[in-house]
């Protein structure tokens, strides 16, 4: 999301919906800004995505079947090292142009209807209001499981022959 005028820059966020049997669904997010400065990173790294990765291995504490769309910073070399070193980590790389599949990205639209009548507001003003959003999105498991169910994939497994 972008700020223009005055201390204008952007948010980046990045976001994981977990779903164990037994236990709530969870979010998990990392925010960054962007100021804009030179030499500046305009977007979230290989690093950042795996802290959150991470971050969301110590809440869960169980190993992770991470599904995720063909982002760059998600399907480079760099991320593929970090991805084998955690042998609790299995990733599924969704099919080219298919937002529909990916549970994260109704995340981001119901987050940004919020936003939608904002007014011209400051880096930390939007950076606040994307946190407070996401925030309360974590004590509404029905609304994650939402977002997942729009999907239409199944989390079952398939059953045995």
């Amino acid at each position: 999301m972008k700020v223009n005028g005055r201390r204008s820059g952007r948010v980046s966020v990045a976001g994981l919906i977990a779903m164990r049997p037994d236990s709530r669904t969870r979010l998990c997010h990392r925010l960054r800004l962007h100021t804009g400065r030179k030499g500046e990173r305009r977007s979230l790294s290989e690093h950042d995505y795996i802290e959150l990765i991470d971050g969301m291995h110590q809440l869960v504490q169980a190993p992770i079947v991470l599904v995720w769309d063909r982002l760059n910073t998600h399907v480079s070399h760099a991320m593929r090292d970090l991805i084998d070193a955690r042998d609790w980590l299995t990733v599924f790389v969704l099919p080219a142009y298919a937002p529909e599949l990916n549970a994260v990205e109704y995340l981001w639209a119901h987050i940004k209807r919020s936003l939608a009548n904002l007014a011209s507001v400051t880096l930390d003003r939007l950076e606040t209001l994307v946190r407070n959003r996401l925030k309360r999105l974590q004590y509404h498991p029905d609304t994650l499981n939402g977002f997942v169910a729009g999907t239409g994939l199944s989390l079952d497994p398939p059953p045995s022959p």
